[in-house]
């Protein structure tokens, strides 16, 4: 792949016409495959490393405010998905033991900070609910999540 021959000339404009020291083997080894390679490699894991963040399919509502900033730990998500069923992170988790296993998981992170994503069809009253759930939990920090790109209250447009 990389290996290939030399022609090597004779000194002085006369050639040799030998068939030894003619061709000798090229000791520099060509990395433009390896580099091609890995240029691909990371194109393709700068692509896929979005799609593999894990949760439960929900429908979001749409906003237009700002995404949150990140923190160094992985943030706890609570979901309620559209038939109403809560899950901590992918477990699903009834109700009644909502609190509960809160409260043990607060005992053992450093940050107070809890994503809450409800899927649009659901009541306020059951997102309320939830909320005030992972308030007695331990979690006062909770941010909705919701879908970039929805309609803006502020009277300005985007043109004008």
């Amino acid at each position: 792949m990389g290996a290939g021959t030399i022609q090597k000339d004779g000194g002085g404009g006369r050639r040799r016409r030998h068939g030894r020291g003619r061709n000798r083997p090229m000791s520099e080894i060509n990395v433009t495959p390896f580099v091609d390679v890995m240029l691909v490699l990371l194109i393709i894991f700068m692509v896929a490393a979005p799609l593999l963040t894990v949760g439960v399919p929900v429908e979001l509502p749409k906003t237009a405010a700002s995404a949150l900033p990140s923190e160094a730990e992985e943030p706890l998500t609570v979901t309620i998905s559209a038939d109403g069923a809560v899950m901590i992170q992918e477990t699903t988790t009834p109700r009644e033991e909502l609190i509960p296993k809160l409260r043990a998981i607060a005992a053992e992170r450093a940050s107070d900070r809890v994503f809450l994503r409800a899927d649009g069809a659901i009541s306020y009253e059951v997102v309320m609910q939830v909320m005030g759930a992972l308030n007695a939990g331990g979690f006062s920090n909770i941010g909705l999540v919701t879908d970039i790109g929805g309609p803006t209250l502020d009277a300005q447009q985007d043109g004008g």
